[in-house]
């Protein structure tokens, strides 16, 4: 019992399920301890409520440790971000959540995904690029950095079909 208790609260396999606006608080802190402008509860109420954009949490037993966030317009859709809790890291949950991510956005009928990333963002990198992401662009300077420091985005794109 003890060890069906833990699984339930902490452990067992992660899930990916769609984000619901009780998630919003624990999105907002994931997303601002994984990136330098943080975006708030209330930026992901707005997301959740959005019919274009599409939230996916990422949960292990019943704490939310992840999500993807992308908008979707036609047949195209753009990866907001991705985040994933800094203990959890490693482990290659981005990678699952990802694809299950991109599944859905097929599924919907988005042919074609884009993202940017930090240019010397190497873990970030190498997740897109294995998901099948190639790099066609770049943005000079769009990251700006707490101590004033700017730096490049890397446009990436994958086709669905």
């Amino acid at each position: 019992m003890i060890g069906w208790l833990s699984r339930w609260w902490g452990g067992g396999p992660p899930a990916v399920e769609a984000a619901s606006l009780r998630d919003a608080a624990r999105l907002a802190q994931l997303h601002g301890a994984s990136f330098h402008r943080g975006w708030g509860e209330g930026e992901f109420e707005a997301m959740l409520t959005e019919r274009n954009t599409l939230v996916h949490r990422l949960r292990q037993g019943r704490k939310v440790i992840g999500f993807a966030v992308s908008r979707m317009a036609a047949d195209e859709a753009e990866i907001l971000s991705i985040a994933i809790d800094s203990n959890q890291r490693g482990r290659g949950l981005s990678r699952d959540l990802l694809l299950t991510h991109l599944g859905h956005l097929a599924g919907r009928g988005v042919r074609t995904i884009f993202l940017e990333v930090e240019e010397n963002n190497q873990p970030a990198r190498r997740l897109y690029e294995k998901a099948g992401f190639g790099v066609i662009g770049r943005r000079e300077r769009y990251y700006k950095q707490p101590g004033g420091e700017h730096l490049n985005a890397l446009l990436m794109r994958r086709d669905l079909s």
